[in-house]
């Protein structure tokens, strides 16, 4: 059901660039390489998730290689498909706020699970 968000996402962002650079044009070539992008980190991300599955492993260690997953994974992408300029200030700033963002989510969804596991863990009581 959620593989067909990718391509929608895609097409709300084009829309958006559309309205804001009327002189920006998609060849055919960007919108599939676009589209298959979105289905490539879907499915990454989703990989990635194993990482935290790992009992094993200590949260340090799950948390870095997931984290080394996903920037390695979005870098490339976003440069390979030049939504991000090959440039140290705008690869600076992708990384600065990609680190804001993946530690906000990561820390509410960890926080989220905590309290969940809190109160499961005293109604078990």
């Amino acid at each position: 059901m959620f593989g067909g968000f990718g391509p929608i996402i895609v097409g709300i962002v084009f829309w958006i660039l559309e309205l804001t650079l009327p002189e920006l044009t998609l060849s055919g070539g960007q919108v599939l390489s676009a589209i298959a992008s979105t289905y490539l980190l879907a499915f990454i991300h989703a990989g990635a998730s194993v990482f935290n599955q790992i009992e094993e492993w200590p949260i340090t260690k799950s948390l870095l290689c997931h984290f080394a997953t996903l920037f390695v994974a979005y870098s490339l992408c976003y440069i390979s498909n030049s939504w991000i300029a090959f440039e140290p200030i705008v690869l600076l700033i992708f990384c600065l706020i990609f680190v804001v963002t993946y530690f906000i989510v990561w820390g509410t969804v960890y926080f989220a699970v905590k309290a969940t596991a809190k109160r499961c863990n005293s109604q078990l009581k």
